[in-house]
């Protein structure tokens, strides 16, 4: 396969989960993640992601179809590679669906999924998402391993984890940064589209943004953060300045 992709404008994806942290605190519908995912839809998100957990920490299975009728942008769900959320994305239909990694002792998804290791177990999801006309992707490790396990797999979409990357400091960044970077390089050579995500700040998503064949940012926490102070629609207006700078 050969690459499609060419350098263009960069997609910013707004994961919206941690407004549905705030609401689930207290209980009750306030703030509303609805109401996140209309701002991002206003001031030029590109897509909604939302991750279903199976304790339902945040995003509630009531919530994705209130998204999906409030706002046009295109909705990806993050999912465990199971059978219960495998049949809510059947049964929600959303335009993407991201398998990543999942233990419930976890704070958040740590590192990416070993799509290497799990091939058995993640063949037949990703066949039965893409039937059903839903673009698959794999959150996974920049490594080349797992970009292959994705070849195997013939997922359209791999979204490479900036975790390492975002956490380094020195030299250590640089070199996960050229890890990202090859990575990205070696799926789009093979006709997968490569996306990028997690522990991104305004002070680090510009050199990951300047990545040529980086078609998309899914980015979360820290926009909700930054909301906290400046409003959601001024966190997100930031990043998508800073991303269109790095590109």
């Amino acid at each position: 396969m050969t690459s499609v992709l060419s350098p263009g404008r960069l997609r910013l994806g707004v994961n919206i989960d941690h407004v549905a942290t705030i609401r689930n605190a207290r209980g009750g519908d306030h703030p509303d993640p609805v109401r996140a995912a209309q701002i991002v839809a206003a001031v030029g998100g590109d897509g909604i992601t939302a991750h279903l957990r199976e304790d339902r920490r945040h995003i509630r299975d009531e919530d994705l179809a209130r998204i999906q009728a409030a706002t046009n942008l295109p909705l990806n769900l993050e999912m465990a590679a199971t059978d219960e959320m495998l049949e809510i994305a059947l049964r929600h239909m959303p335009h993407a669906a991201c398998i990543v990694p999942e233990r419930r002792e976890e704070r958040t998804t740590e590192g990416g999924l070993d799509a290497a290791g799990q091939h058995n177990r993640l063949a037949p999801i990703v066949a039965r998402l893409a039937d059903a006309g839903i673009r698959v992707s794999l959150f996974i490790a920049p490594e080349a391993r797992q970009i292959e396990a994705a070849m195997q797999l013939r997922v359209p979409v791999v979204e490479l984890h900036t975790g390492e990357y975002a956490h380094a400091t020195g030299e250590q960044r640089a070199i996960e940064l050229r890890r990202i970077a090859d990575m990205a390089a070696l799926a789009a050579r093979n006709g997968i589209e490569p996306h990028a995500g997690h522990g991104l700040t305004y002070e680090n998503v510009q050199p990951i943004a300047a990545i040529p064949q980086l078609a998309e940012l899914n980015i979360g926490h820290y926009l909700i953060g930054e909301a906290i102070f400046t409003g959601l629609e001024s966190a997100v207006r930031r990043m998508r300045d800073l991303m269109d700078e790095a590109r």
